[in-house]
């Protein structure tokens, strides 16, 4: 039997599930309710995302095999019509998102994953009205997920262990390294770290501590080289002899202080914004993001390779 996934909604999230999904031997169908948004954007898009993995992680197969996969759909019906998942990255409102799925769980397989990318919305707030609401939940991926293999899952109440469980096996089948939310949590866990770090760095510029620029270059030069390859509970781990405990005996009283005075409800002047935006600009003006983003898709690509070359000594 032939395995099928529908990606609805194929902006730049969305064409990257598809191209992970091809490549993992999925027929995908694409469908987008903006006209001309498969043919003129996500095709070529993907084309351009699957040669670019052929290089960098290649899996045998090529490029045209595994876009002779991807089929785009007239219709949503067509699109999720036989499906055993449906991957949902459309705009992140509420309305919509609910309107969608109301019409997704009256056209797929009542078996069917049902799964959405959103990265802002608690599940529980669209997925439990549709048919079966125990096989929907949220798949938050890091954008662009074909070249970053995180995916958080999280259920919205509704959403049994079994699908749970289904989900992260699909995902593992297909490349990914899904990590389970036990429960709701705005922002989930990605974006509640990063957002928690970018909030506490406009607190340092904004009261004159230093630069954008030392900032960005503290992690660069810094965190990231470590956090490259192990996280930030190994981190504290390796840098005590006793092990993380002893870590925590020793600066534990200087991680609550940090913590204490760490201004993540910082309240950035409106300007600050402007004036970080002008001085990144500086370095990368906006008309060159999209070229800055593929070099940046690049440098992850070589990162996963040295991820995957080795690990610690003695590690299980």
């Amino acid at each position: 039997m032939t395995r099928a996934v529908a990606c609805i909604g194929t902006g730049t999230v969305g064409s990257a599930w598809a191209a992970v999904y091809a490549r993992a031997g999925y027929q995908v169908r694409l469908f987008d309710a903006m006209p001309g948004t498969v043919e003129d954007f996500a095709l070529p898009r993907i084309g351009r995302t699957l040669a670019d993995l052929a290089a960098a992680r290649p899996t045998g197969e090529s490029v045209e095999s595994i876009l002779a996969r991807i089929t785009p759909s007239e219709t949503l019906a067509e699109a999720v019509d036989g499906v055993e998942a449906v991957q949902e990255s459309v705009r992140e409102d509420l309305g919509i998102k609910r309107a969608l799925f109301a019409e997704i769980g009256a056209a797929v397989p009542e078996d069917a994953l049902l799964m959405s990318s959103t990265s802002a919305l608690p599940g529980s707030q669209f997925l439990r009205d549709v048919p079966n609401p125990g096989r929907a939940l949220v798949a938050h991926p890091v954008n662009p997920p074909s070249h970053i293999p995180l995916v958080e899952l999280c259920g919205t109440g509704e959403t049994t262990e079994g699908t749970i469980a289904k989900a992260r096996g699909f995902f593992e089948a297909a490349g990914m390294e899904p990590v389970v939310l036990n429960r709701e949590i705005e922002g989930f866990l990605l974006n509640r770290l990063q957002y928690t770090l970018v909030a506490e760095a406009m607190h340092l510029v904004g009261e004159g501590y230093c630069s954008p620029e030392d900032i960005d270059r503290v992690l660069t030069s810094g965190l990231a080289l470590r956090w490259a390859s192990i996280g930030p509970f190994m981190t504290a781990h390796l840098n005590a002899r006793e092990g993380f405990q002893g870590f925590v005996d020793q600066l534990g009283g200087m991680m609550k202080t940090m913590g204490r005075e760490a201004k993540t409800a910082y309240d950035w002047p409106a300007e600050l914004a402007g004036e970080i935006h002008d001085r990144m600009a500086a370095q990368q003006p906006v008309e060159t993001i999209p070229q800055a983003q593929a070099w940046r898709d690049g440098r992850i690509l070589k990162t996963r390779a040295l991820q995957d070359s080795d690990k610690a000594p003695g590690r299980r």
